[in-house]
């Protein structure tokens, strides 16, 4: 039997995860985080995009984040995101993505260059969460 660490995922809205976990992949702000049992202790932002989630026995899950923090302990892991999301609208996605592109290539002194740009981190990221979801389901 493979080694585990309990890991809640927890939004501003909503508890979507609680369980034992064998593996869970993220992205801080200092780059992608592999945590699995006896992690040493750790608190790191995360960027927006996909965590993945292999339950004990394999499974895997993955979730949508848009940001927040990990706390790594060595068998407890939470992360507390702003915004986490099991269900992504691909559509709504792409058409947010398309937005911010539109409105970058407008004129420098009519957008707010840092809105659009984390605008269009978020859509890139929910796109790249939905292709993590295809091929964990073997899409």
């Amino acid at each position: 039997m493979a080694m585990t660490v309990h890991c809640d995922v927890v939004s501003a809205e909503e508890s979507l995860f609680s369980g034992l976990v064998e593996l869970i992949v993220a992205t801080g702000v200092e780059g992608e985080l592999g945590i699995s049992y006896g992690h040493a202790p750790l608190l790191t932002a995360l960027k927006p995009g996909p965590v993945r989630i292999i339950k004990a026995g394999g499974e895997e899950e993955v979730l949508y984040v848009s940001g927040g923090f990990a706390e790594i302990q060595p068998t407890v892991v939470t992360i507390l995101a702003d915004v986490a999301e099991r269900d992504i609208d691909e559509a709504e996605a792409e058409k947010a993505r398309e937005e911010a592109l539109a409105a970058m290539s407008g004129q420098p002194t009519e957008i707010d260059y840092a809105h659009v740009s984390a605008q269009l981190a978020e859509a890139e990221a929910r796109l790249r969460t939905l292709k993590a979801i295809r091929r964990a389901a073997g899409k």
